[in-house]
């Protein structure tokens, strides 16, 4: 079978080195142009599919837009049978999509129809949902709408960060991947794609300032997964005393508390031997607690929170906002 794959970020490097290591016959890898990097943005930096592309001496191609006339003609010449997109980071138009001879098949981390979109792996933990998986569908015009061919689902570890489920989940697609096209190639008949079920349709929209920013007033447990899942990027950011500062590593303090839950949202609890935060209200209690063990001041690298509190000198009663 000949592959057409398209790519570009860490997540889509499992699914390449997979088809590399089952022996289908890559005949060209897409991705994105290298990006600037740099204060004068002027190192060029290659995206990590293009890195391993090189490594396993496959064809690249980086065409600026995959609507260019030049680039559509260079593929079309190679003949392929089929293309895969892993994260690619353009929406293929159909002109493209009808290209490959059986059409585009797309790795999608998450169970379709849910979590259609841009941000799939951090909604899924921001929304404090208990199972994801991934989902290979066979592409169409649409968002994340295509037929479903395959899913594996995952069960969520609760202290789990946006990274680390976007590295095994890149790892499942992999495998869902090559089990896909293997039963493509292979079964009598085929595998029929199911279309999605519309009504269930949910939306993982891409991923903002604003998402971003801490609500003190919600509770513990919703700014944990916030935090959770925007670790480690973008990072969920608050400010102190008009200075930002990010996040990470949430510990959900469970009611009753000694001497009541107190404290404002935001307000700090505790800044000692560790930092907890007030935050909003959970269910019948009065109001929650957060602690936070690493933080990211502005302008300087990520530390654990002992570290930044024995210089902030911090007390108890200032608040983030």
């Amino acid at each position: 079978m000949r592959v057409v794959f398209f790519g570009t970020p860490d997540f889509a490097v499992p699914s390449l080195r997979a088809l590399v290591g089952e022996g289908f016959d890559v005949v060209a890898v897409v991705t994105q142009p290298d990006a600037p990097q740099g204060r004068s943005r002027s190192t060029l930096i290659p995206p990590p599919v293009k890195v391993a592309a090189e490594g396993e001496d496959l064809t690249v191609f980086q065409p600026e837009k995959p609507t260019d006339g030049a680039f559509l003609l260079r593929l079309r010449d190679l003949k392929p049978d089929i293309g895969v997109v892993v994260a690619y980071g353009h929406i293929l138009k159909p002109e493209l999509l009808e290209l490959p001879r059986r059409g585009m098949v797309n790795v999608h981390p998450s169970l379709l129809p849910s979590l259609r979109g841009a941000a799939p792996v951090e909604w899924a933990i921001i929304r404090g949902h208990e199972a994801t998986g991934v989902t290979i569908m066979q592409l169409d015009a649409g968002m994340d709408s295509g037929p479903i061919l395959h899913q594996i689902p995952h069960h969520l570890p609760p202290d789990v960060t946006a990274g680390e489920l976007s590295a095994h989940l890149a790892e499942v697609g992999a495998q869902a991947l090559i089990e896909t096209l293997a039963m493509m190639e292979q079964a009598d008949p085929p595998p029929q794609p199911v279309p999605q079920n519309e009504e269930r349709a949910t939306f993982a929209p891409k991923l903002t300032r604003a998402i971003a920013r801490i609500d003190w007033t919600k509770d513990a447990r919703a700014i944990s997964y916030l935090i959770r899942g925007l670790d480690p990027r973008p990072g969920a950011w608050t400010e102190l005393d008009g200075v930002e500062i990010k996040l990470f590593n949430p510990k959900v303090n469970e009611p009753p508390f000694p001497g009541g839950a107190g404290g404002a949202p935001g307000e700090v609890l505790s800044a000692d031997a560790s930092l907890v935060i007030a935050t909003g209200p959970f269910q019948d209690t009065a109001g929650g607690r957060v602690e936070i063990l690493e933080v990211q001041p502005a302008g300087k690298a990520r530390m654990t929170t002992d570290d930044w509190l024995r210089g902030a000198r911090l007390k108890p009663g200032q608040r983030f906002t």
